[in-house]
C-alpha cells in the first residue's frame, strides 16, 4: 500500500519542487497549496522563493509583505520519494477578509490526480492545521471545480455559503471543518495511507 507524509520543503528538494512547479505550468493548472513556491514562476530564483516560503511562518515577515502566515509542504509519496502535491496552511486569518483565501490550499500534480491523493493531502493538512492550533478551517473552492468539491465534501466539509470572489468573478463555495470531528471520524480511513515519517 502506497504511504504518505509531508514534508517542509528546502534545498534537498530543489530539483523536485522545480519539476512539480513547470508541470503546473505545463498542464496550464492552477498552482494552489504551492504558496510562496510559486514565484518560481514570476521570475524567482529557486532559493529567493525558498526563502520567502520558510520566512511566510513567521507573522510579522508575512505581514510586510501583504500576506498571511502560512507553513507550505510537500505532499511525499514514501514508495518512491516522489512529491506528489502541496499544501499551505494559513494562520491567523480574518474569515470576511479572507474568505475566499481560507485557512488551507492545496492541489496534486497533474499527472498524479484521479486516485484519491487530495484526500490524503488534506487529511494531513489538517493534522498539521490541529498542531498549529486551528480548531476550525475555512476551506473555499471555486463550484465549478468539481473533483476539489468532492474532496471536501468527503471529509465532511459543511458547505456554508456560495458566492462570488470579486478578484476572479467566479462563483465559489465556502466550506467549514471542525478539525477535531474531522481526524477522529476519518481516522480509519486514512490512517493506514500515513506514512511514520514525521515533519
Amino acid at each position: 500500500m502506497e504511504k504518505f507524509f509531508l514534508e517542509i520543503p528546502s534545498m534537498n528538494r530543489k530539483k523536485d519542487i522545480i519539476n512539480y512547479i513547470n508541470e503546473l505550468e505545463k498542464y496550464n493548472s492552477d498552482t494552489n497549496g504551492c504558496g510562496m513556491l510559486a514565484k518560481i514562476l514570476e521570475g524567482y530564483t529557486f532559493e529567493e522563493a525558498l526563502e520567502g516560503c520558510i520566512k511566510c511562518q513567521n507573522e510579522d515577515y508575512a505581514k510586510k509583505i501583504g500576506r498571511l502566515q502560512s507553513k507550505t509542504l510537500l505532499l511525499i509519496r514514501e514508495n518512491d520519494n516522489k512529491v506528489v502535491g502541496t499544501i499551505n496552511i494559513r494562520q491567523n486569518l480574518d474569515e470576511k477578509k479572507h474568505m475566499f483565501n481560507g485557512h488551507i490550499g492545496y492541489g496534486i500534480r497533474p499527472t498524479e490526480r484521479k486516485k484519491g491523493y487530495s484526500k490524503i493531502n488534506l487529511y494531513l493538512g489538517l493534522m498539521e492545521a490541529q498542531k498549529l492550533g486551528l480548531n476550525k478551517v475555512l476551506i473555499s473552492c471555486e463550484q465549478s471545480n468539481i473533483p476539489s468539491n468532492k474532496t471536501l465534501k468527503a471529509l465532511g466539509g459543511n458547505h456554508k455559503i456560495s458566492k462570488i470572489d470579486p478578484w476572479d468573478n467566479t462563483l465559489t463555495n465556502i466550506y467549514y471543518f471542525n478539525v477535531n470531528h474531522t481526524l477522529e471520524k476519518y481516522k480509519n480511513t486514512y490512517y493506514q495511507y500515513l506514512s511514520s515519517i514525521k515533519i
